[in-house]
């Protein structure tokens, strides 16, 4: 079975290279039990094993089977699709946690496809996660402040590991917004978030955009547009950026800008680790400016 090369680096990344070796028994086997037409993967998928599918009345959907790592993601992804109901992201058909199985409402071309420039992307983005954010009291997810301190971990650790593509400069900068972030967090005011809005997980749906891949985060609003603060690492005005989206959504500038360099490095290494080019390369450099003016400042 073709698996995708960043797919098949990240699972044996995270120790998952049984996974791998089952996989097409793992695929047929829920083709039987869920009665589905399993067709080709799509070769664009970098987090998981996903395929276009078919149910049995007719219905297009597709499987996806998560990569097994730390902290039950594919448990996490679906608790949160089934809290957001369909609203601002795919609709969750099946599910199986043990398996990391997940059975999606089939939707249109991804955003990354359609030639649409960047701050209407990062509009339509917006836009999607917008309709994810709300409150979950008692929801069983990471935390803010545990995702920040995660993301502190994996930055100092996976710089020594890749032999320190970035300057020190630029990874204290990312440690201390971390730490920042990590102790703004607040259970009273945080809500769902998504915590992966890109453009290759925006897909057309009805009229407009569905987000895939949640990753299951209660934390602040802003986390979710640092992340989008990390996309597009080649524009000039990354500060601009920022203030277009705090004036857009009300949510703190400060807040915004110090996640999305956060996320920006730890892309950035990551995209390192898995062979993910010229992208790391681009991350980790609009990192290196983004350290140097704060510097300055």
């Amino acid at each position: 079975m073709e698996v995708p090369a960043v797919v098949r680096e990240k699972a044996l990344a995270a120790g998952a290279g049984a996974w791998l070796d089952t996989l097409a028994s793992l695929v047929g086997a829920l083709a039987e039990e869920w009665e589905l037409s399993v067709g080709a993967p799509f070769a664009d998928a970098t987090e998981a094993f996903v395929a276009e599918a078919v149910q049995a009345d007719g219905t297009p959907c597709v499987l996806k089977l998560v990569v097994p790592r730390a902290g039950e993601a594919a448990a996490r992804e679906i608790a949160a699709l089934r809290l957001a109901g369909g609203e601002g992201c795919a609709r969750l058909l099946r599910d199986d946690a043990d398996r990391g199985a997940l059975l999606l409402e089939r939707l249109g071309r991804p955003l990354s496809a359609l030639g649409i420039p960047a701050r209407e992307r990062h509009e339509i983005l917006v836009a999607a996660a917008e309709r994810i954010w709300r409150p979950v009291a008692g929801a069983d997810f990471p935390t803010g402040a545990e995702k920040a301190a995660w993301l502190a971990e994996f930055v100092a650790t996976m710089w020594d590991e890749l032999d320190r593509p970035c300057s020190e400069r630029a990874v204290e900068h990312a440690l201390t917004c971390a730490a920042r972030r990590g102790a703004a967090h607040r259970d009273e005011t945080a809500v769902l978030v998504h915590g992966d809005v890109h453009q290759w997980n925006a897909l057309e749906a009805d009229g407009g955009f569905k987000l895939v891949d949640p990753d299951g985060l209660v934390a602040e609003p802003a986390y979710d547009l640092g992340v989008i603060m990390r996309e597009d690492p080649l524009e000039a005005d990354l500060r601009g950026r920022a203030r277009r989206l705090a004036t857009r959504t009300g949510v703190d500038e400060t807040a915004i800008w110090e996640w999305g360099v956060v996320e920006r490095v730890s892309t950035g290494l990551l995209a390192t680790r898995v062979g993910l080019q010229p992208v790391g390369r681009e991350m980790l450099a609009a990192a290196e400016r983004a350290a140097a003016s704060h510097s300055v400042v």
